[in-house]
């Protein structure tokens, strides 16, 4: 008797949907909750929670309707067989353009080219809503139709120039692996991940945003020499433009061994008036590297399976939200505790993050602990202190 694999797969995601719709609703009474936590009164303004309360429940009104769409797409292409007829029939369009259909790698080229646009078409309409209508209209998108366009173009034409090789080099290793399969597949993964992060930040992001050395002054100097103390092997420190796309903020590290660097977008350095607040911003990030949080991370995610994706998922939020903790600990331990609170604080009111939310949907989407929790640590910290 044939198991029912079909019939299995698709009651696990109506049983996912329905699990994490029940956590959305969660949260989407949270955000309605008239008033700050008790934790962030007279430390957040009024007027930036009824901005983030609005921006929070637009975006999640939006979610459920995407959420919808996208769990009646994929059950119905799954339940009406539309994968296998389309793969037969990407057979015949590489047949019919003079391509060898019969070779895997070319068929399951042709299939993909196939699922790439229809995934591009699909996913157009949220992502223009989303980003030309709710980032909008809360002042967040700064983009023209015609650079979200472009960007688009840009992701397709770096998706046909990498994806063939990639795709190729796993169906050739899935023939030839025999019983060592498994761990040549890791292996592949593993090398092609450390090549991507090292390409992707030299050759790719360039594509995007324009990448400048922070200019000599205070900022720089202190950025340094707190790099220096840590002995943090720092050889460039750049401004991205994300300012052309975005008023959302972020700072990150990326590189290898002795040669890492630091990039600061500039809405941040914007939004955080205090050179002091940028710099235990940073503080923050290089107590990830210090504490080998990046490198557990990296480990950590090349392990993940697909069968368990979600439970693994969950475990990783986890495991990062005790990071944030430790990393905040660092930088406070470093002197920066003060100037680290106020930067939250800013970063929260200027990013419209939700203030309100609930424990169980934050427990299993959250990679990072809501603000509330995490100025309760460095204050606790700070108690300890004084003790």
């Amino acid at each position: 008797m044939a198991l029912p694999y079909l019939e299995a797969v698709l009651s696990f995601m109506i049983l996912m949907y329905l699990f994490e719709t029940y956590l959305d609703i969660r949260q989407h009474r949270a955000l309605k909750l008239p008033s700050l936590p008790k934790q962030l009164e007279g430390v957040v303004s009024q007027e930036k929670f009824e901005k983030s309360k609005a921006y929070s429940l637009e975006k999640s009104y939006f979610h459920f309707v995407h959420e919808v769409v996208t769990i009646v797409l994929d059950t119905s292409i799954l339940y009406f067989g539309v994968l296998p007829w389309f793969w037969k029939k990407s057979g015949d369009i590489a047949s019919h353009i003079g391509l060898n259909s019969d070779n895997e790698i070319i068929h399951t080229l042709s299939f993909l080219a196939g699922v790439m646009v229809w995934s591009q078409i699909t996913d157009l309409p949220f992502s223009l809503y989303s980003t030309f209508v709710i980032e909008s209209r809360h002042g967040f998108n700064k983009q023209t139709i015609w650079l979200f366009f472009r960007d688009l173009f840009k992701g397709i034409c770096l998706s046909i120039l990498l994806g063939p090789p990639i795709i190729a080099a796993l169906i050739f290793i899935v023939q030839k692996g025999g019983p060592y399969l498994a761990i040549y597949l890791w292996a592949f993964m593993f090398v092609l991940s450390i090549v991507m992060m090292t390409i992707y930040p030299v050759l790719i992001a360039p594509l995007f945003n324009k990448f400048t050395p922070l200019p000599e002054g205070d900022l720089r100097e202190k950025i340094e020499k707190l790099a220096a103390s840590l002995k943090f092997p720092l050889k460039k420190l750049f401004v991205i433009d994300g300012s052309t796309r975005s008023s959302h903020s972020n700072a990150y590290m990326y590189g290898f061994f002795k040669n890492k660097r630091i990039v600061l977008y500039d809405t941040l350095i914007q939004q955080c008036k205090n050179e002091e607040e940028v710099v235990a911003v940073i503080a923050h990030e290089l107590g990830h590297w210090k504490l080998n949080h990046t490198v557990f991370s990296f480990i950590a995610v090349q392990h993940t399976v697909i069968p368990i994706q979600h439970v693994v998922s969950f475990g990783l939020n986890l495991v990062s939200r005790a990071f944030e903790f430790q990393a905040d600990a660092f930088a406070k331990k470093l002197g920066y505790g003060k100037s680290l609170r106020a930067g939250l604080i800013k970063l929260q009111e200027e990013n419209l993050s939700t203030m309100n939310t609930d424990p169980w949907y934050s427990a299993y989407h959250y990679s990072h602990p809501p603000l509330v929790e995490r100025l309760a640590a460095l204050q606790e910290l700070e108690a300890k202190k004084e003790d």
